[in-house]
């Protein structure tokens, strides 16, 4: 399908940048001032109260479905794009709202691998990981589990026990000087066929290179043409090693997708699981199973996966008791964040401070985290939505 390109600008026909999405100024201590998301939601987003973005904007939060060099952002792209002219991608920050303006999910993978050719060295890789760790700590992410790509950055050369090293080393970093927790999630990029797989799957499992961090095995990119069944090997031995099974299904497929990441990949989560909502037996066994889709809604609308957040299915997926995640998938490529999702969530669900901290505490629950960890961001947000609301 093809579709008219979005206007790139954000409100009142301005660029990223120059009008801040909210007020923050009555936010808590420890809440930053936010960049400006300008993306397809946030005009939905800005018609929440200027107290709940307050809110949201000092929220402990988990990030369960954020792409490591979908996270870059734009200064740090243009910094990359400068350091390797040979690149397509523009060096000019103000010009990437335009790369990052997409037509249908392919043009999306097209841009998107384009930044991905940006990560050429190990000190590419620690500067794009550190700077993301940053950014998911100016919105009070408490922990995230971050996709990584290994396969990619090896493919283009960069040593693997280098590639390791460089992403333990500003984890670490990072949890030293912002407390923000980092996990890694390794996915096999479908577009790259069952050799990236075969990759993917000995970077997780061989104890040589494996790093401390990773927790869990994922798949993603298109899934058109992309069968899932053909991957369960390669899940099989990322699961006998311990790690979780995470797989995109459903983004751009029906829901049949998803049957098959739960049949044959014994997915735990389900990245996106859009199209679930178009079969009561699937949604009907998601909530009984305790299965939580990571649901990205600005991302949805970028890629044109959902025509419009007013047809979003999160309000069947709640409606179903199916666990919900809010995440922000690959957001400065969106023009989003997780503070701009959190918001966007407000609007479809029609949440109060405490259903938006029951929403927070839902991605910590559906982490990987360990039980001490996950209580102690459970108080955390507790404490903080009390504090707000008797303040």
């Amino acid at each position: 399908m093809t579709a008219s390109r979005p206007a790139a600008t954000g409100r009142g026909g301005r660029r990223p940048g120059e009008d801040p999405l909210t007020d923050h100024r009555d936010a808590p201590a420890g809440a930053t001032e936010p960049t400006a998301p300008s993306g397809p939601t946030t005009s939905d987003a800005a018609r929440v109260p200027r107290n709940l973005h307050a809110f949201i904007a000092g929220l402990p939060k988990a990030e369960l479905h954020v792409h490591h060099v979908g996270s870059a952002s734009p200064r740090i792209v243009s910094e990359l794009a400068a350091r390797h002219p040979d690149s397509k991608v523009p060096t000019d920050p103000e010009a990437l709202a335009d790369y990052f303006t997409f037509t249908d999910f392919a043009h999306f993978i097209d841009v998107y691998l384009s930044v991905v050719d940006l990560i050429r060295t190990p000190e590419d890789v620690r500067l794009l990981t550190y700077e993301v760790a940053r950014e998911l700590h100016r919105q009070q992410v408490r922990y995230a589990e971050l996709t990584i790509t290994p396969y990619s950055s090896v493919r283009r050369g960069i040593d693997e026990r280098a590639f390791m090293d460089a992403i333990e080393d500003a984890r670490k970093a990072a949890e030293k000087e912002f407390g923000t927790v980092l996990r890694w999630c390794f996915d096999i990029p479908g577009e790259a066929g069952l050799e990236s797989a075969e990759v993917t799957a000995r970077l997780a499992t061989d104890d040589r290179v494996r790093p401390e961090g990773l927790v869990s095995f994922g798949l993603g990119g298109p899934e058109i043409g992309v069968p899932r069944p053909q991957f369960k090997p390669y899940f099989d031995r990322a699961i006998a090693a311990g790690l979780h099974s995470v797989p995109h299904a459903g983004e751009t497929t029906g829901p049949e997708t998803v049957w098959d990441a739960l049949t044959h990949l014994r997915a735990e989560r389900i990245g996106h699981g859009t199209s679930s909502a178009r079969d009561e037996k699937l949604l009907a066994h998601l909530a009984e199973r305790r299965i939580a889709l990571e649901v990205c809604p600005t991302s949805n609308i970028a890629t044109r996966a959902v025509r419009s957040l007013d047809e979003h299915p999160i309000r069947e997926f709640v409606r179903a008791g199916v666990p919900v995640t809010i995440n922000s998938d690959d957001p400065p490529m969106f023009g989003t964040d997780l503070n701009n999702e959190y918001a966007v969530a407000a609007r479809l669900l029609d949440l109060d401070e405490r259903g938006l901290a029951g929403l927070a505490k839902a991605g910590v629950e559906a982490s990987f985290l360990d039980a001490p960890g996950k209580a102690r961001i459970t108080d955390e947000i507790d404490a903080y939505t009390t504090r707000w609301l008797t303040a």
